[in-house]
């Protein structure tokens, strides 16, 4: 079973408007609410790509009522652990560019944390958990690493997409997979990129200081794929990109769909590249069908 661990959820309202005028009133022409928070994304994907999962976190209050409704009409399992106050809600404002306001999640404490790794220390070998997303202010900054250490005394095999220093932190715990763009990959090391051979000399790193796969995505320039035997690029699908939001989660989803139907590592990394471009060119997350119509237009190349 796959688990996804979405420790700051949301309820994601995005508002699209014609022109957005600063200290006015405005209308939204267009109105979308979704359950958010990139676990629960790589969830509502797996989903749709025909593989169950089961969502984890922290949920509270009228909102993650709401969150948990969503997903539970979409026949996705949820255990999250619940607190008191409310699930933060996220507004993405869209007016030609796109402005995100991110709401406050609510206070967790070390009691909720507490069932939370009991949830984790159940697993098996046979499990794999993604860690995906933020952290919220209240736990404990290293707690990714707790999640990661219990996980492993059972075997389970630990996904990894966050940034920052919860990402170097946990690179040398040997996850199973680290999904950084370019930017989270050039923050990491400290450095900016120029050039895709830069890009590989530091996804390269990522494999030399643990991690085993490794996928770095360049937006609309297509992706890389590292482990220690190869080095893998492919570009991206074209298509008129309508959403920003959940693409490299569709890229985690996408790759684990197809890793745990039984496809091989190359076959896993065009899904994971077809599923964040399917979710580009959506006002949601990507479909079955369209992830199988740009498959067929990914073109991995070898390195």
């Amino acid at each position: 079973m796959i688990y996804t661990c979405t420790l700051n959820p949301s309820v994601d309202y995005i508002v699209h408007v014609d022109e957005l005028r600063i200290g006015e009133l405005n209308r939204a022409v267009k109105t979308l609410t979704f359950p958010g928070g990139k676990g629960i994304n790589v969830s509502r994907v797996l989903k749709r790509l025909g593989i169950e999962s089961t969502a984890l976190g922290f949920i509270g209050g009228f909102t993650g009522a709401f969150i948990i409704e969503q997903l539970q009409s979409e026949n996705i399992t949820c255990d999250f652990v619940e607190v008191p106050g409310n699930t933060r809600i996220n507004v993405k404002l869209k007016s030609g560019k796109e402005t995100e306001i991110n709401g406050q999640g609510p206070m967790i404490q070390p009691e909720h944390e507490a069932e939370f790794m009991e949830k984790i220390r159940a697993l098996t070998e046979n499990d794999i958990v993604v860690l995906a997303g933020s952290i919220p202010s209240s736990l404990s900054p290293d707690v990714y690493g707790k999640i990661v250490d219990e996980a492993k005394k059972v075997k389970a095999k630990v996904v990894v997409d966050t940034s920052g220093p919860a990402l170097k932190s946990l690179l040398a715990r040997n996850p199973f997979l680290a999904k950084p763009n370019h930017k989270e990959l050039a923050e990491l090391f400290e450095t900016s990129f120029h050039s895709k051979d830069e890009i590989m000399v530091c996804g390269r790193r990522l494999i030399e200081l643990g991690v085993e796969n490794a996928i770095v995505s360049l937006a609309g320039d297509g992706a890389f794929y590292f482990n220690k035997e190869m080095t893998l690029f492919a570009e991206a699908p074209k298509g008129t990109v309508k959403n920003s939001v959940g693409a490299g989660d569709s890229m985690v989803a996408g790759f684990l769909a197809a890793y745990t139907s039984g496809k091989s590592l190359e076959e896993a990394f065009a899904y994971s590249v077809a599923s964040g471009s399917a979710t580009a060119f959506s006002e949601d997350l990507c479909t079955k069908d369209c992830v199988e119509q740009l498959v067929h237009e990914v073109n991995v190349m070898r390195f």
